[in-house]
């Protein structure tokens, strides 16, 4: 498979350790023509600002994951480091954002109040939002609705119901590996039905490897199983969702035409 974007992943994670640069180099070779990597708190971000300046096929999101919202505090400036980022020519993206209920740590009250500081920060800077939801969909979608943000629900499992409003709201719809996944059929039903130019590919390597490689690092060349996994729902080739996904990266994410 040829001109794959990974529209989301980690690579600053300590898990490609020493591999990290020809590991990179490696897949740029052999097919992966971009790499969007998405900050957690403050120094990933600033990581894969660090990256991105790096390696011309790489770039950068800066934001405040949930998990780490209970870091900080809106007693005191903490935003305006990322709003600075967002000033980066190679920062394209305000994330990962977002609510995570799975474990209710930190606090909801709290995740909420730093997701919806960073979604106001996203409309006023006219910036597309990674957005990462965890059995919150509910109140994902409420503050969604109210700040209508551009942006991707990022590693989509939600439902068809959900899929459709998030649709209706302008948003995109990011899939990895999960897709792959026996058990992933509201996953693979909705990658079926949503119109080809809503959908982005990615990993969240090192996380979520496709089957074969379950459980295993993930890596943004095992991509092609995931478009495999999709173009067989959709009745299309999996170079084909390939293209049109690299499409809808380049044009959500205003990346030029370079790759």
């Amino acid at each position: 498979m040829t001109g794959i974007f990974d529209s989301h992943a980690h690579y600053y994670d300590e898990r490609f350790g020493q591999e990290r640069e020809e590991l990179l180099l490696r897949m740029n070779r052999e097919g992966v023509a971009g790499i969007l990597n998405a900050g957690c708190d403050l120094e990933t971000s600033r990581r894969c600002l660090e990256l991105a300046k790096a390696h011309p096929f790489l770039w950068a999101a800066a934001g405040i994951h949930p998990e780490q919202a209970g870091d900080f505090s809106l007693d005191t400036d903490w935003l305006s480091p990322i709003e600075a980022l967002l000033q980066e020519e190679r920062v394209v993206a305000l994330g990962e954002i977002g609510l995570d209920y799975h474990y209710d740590t930190p606090p909801r009250e709290v995740q909420k109040l730093v997701f919806e500081e960073q979604l106001k920060l996203a409309v006023r800077a006219d910036c597309p939002v990674i957005i990462h939801s965890r059995d919150a969909a509910e109140d994902t979608m409420k503050l969604l609705r109210q700040y209508r943000p551009k942006g991707v629900l990022h590693c989509f499992s939600g439902s068809v119901e959900t899929a459709r409003e998030a649709l209706e709201l302008g948003l995109y719809l990011g899939f990895t590996g999960v897709v792959t996944f026996p058990s992933a059929k509201r996953a693979k039903a909705v990658a079926a039905m949503i119109p080809a130019d809503r959908l982005l590919l990615e990993t969240d390597c090192p996380y979520m490897a496709p089957v074969p490689f379950r459980g295993q690092r993930s890596t943004s060349d095992m991509i092609a199983y995931t478009a495999a996994a999709i173009g067989e729902a959709r009745g299309v080739s999996a170079q084909e969702v390939i293209n049109s996904a690299r499409e809808n990266t380049l044009r959500l994410f205003s990346i030029p035409h370079t790759l």
